[in-house]
């Protein structure tokens, strides 16, 4: 498994080793010991999420859950192609209000983890795009929040001219200006 930092402390890219005969491929996705040998300690996973995004520029999110039912994300795509977004929400952070997106798709097999303090969400790039994300916090609907997608500064892949496909809820979300966060910056290391 390699681990690799991105631009945002505590976000990580995992990209997992794959095993490849004419038959396809072989991957470990997740595997507890191999990432602990590394140094990387992940909260425990409690709730295994599996979405399907019928037509690419399909944006779902900027989603969060507030403590105490924050949740951290393992993401990965499992058919098509994504641009997976995260975005720090931590009070006090160097990077508050910075964003990191990655390409996640089926060939590349690339994973990120997005702890909690981060929005998320993503813009499928290809037609029936499916997305699996573990999470350490169960779905606590009196929990959860969105940002609206367009106002957080990122730089989304979409074709010049397209209008992506929100669900009414994120298109009524609020403005990332008029956001006041639930989260505090701590300090963030991924090595134990």
């Amino acid at each position: 498994m390699k681990i690799e930092q991105t631009r945002l402390p505590g976000v990580l890219r995992l990209t997992p080793k794959r095993f490849g005969d004419p038959r396809g491929y072989f991957a470990e996705t997740w595997n507890q010991r191999t990432l602990s040998e590394a140094g990387l300690m992940l909260p425990d996973f409690v709730q295994d999420n599996h979405s399907v995004s019928a037509e690419a520029n399909t944006i779902r999110g900027m989603h969060f859950q507030a403590p105490p039912d924050a949740q951290g994300k393992l993401v990965r795509c499992g058919r098509g192609c994504l641009f997976d977004v995260a975005v720090d929400i931590r009070s006090g952070s160097p990077t508050y209000g910075q964003w990191h997106g990655e390409e996640l798709s089926a060939v590349n097999g690339r994973q990120l983890w997005i702890p909690a303090g981060f929005l998320h969400g993503f813009l499928t790039l290809e037609d029936e795009t499916e997305i699996t994300y573990k999470c350490t916090a169960h779905y606590a609907p009196e929990s959860e929040g969105a940002v609206l997608w367009s106002s957080c500064g990122i730089d989304w892949p979409l074709p010049p001219g397209t209008t992506p496909l929100l669900s009414d809820k994120d298109a009524a979300a609020g403005e990332f200006a008029a956001f006041r966060s639930p989260f505090v910056a701590e300090g963030v290391s991924w090595r134990s």
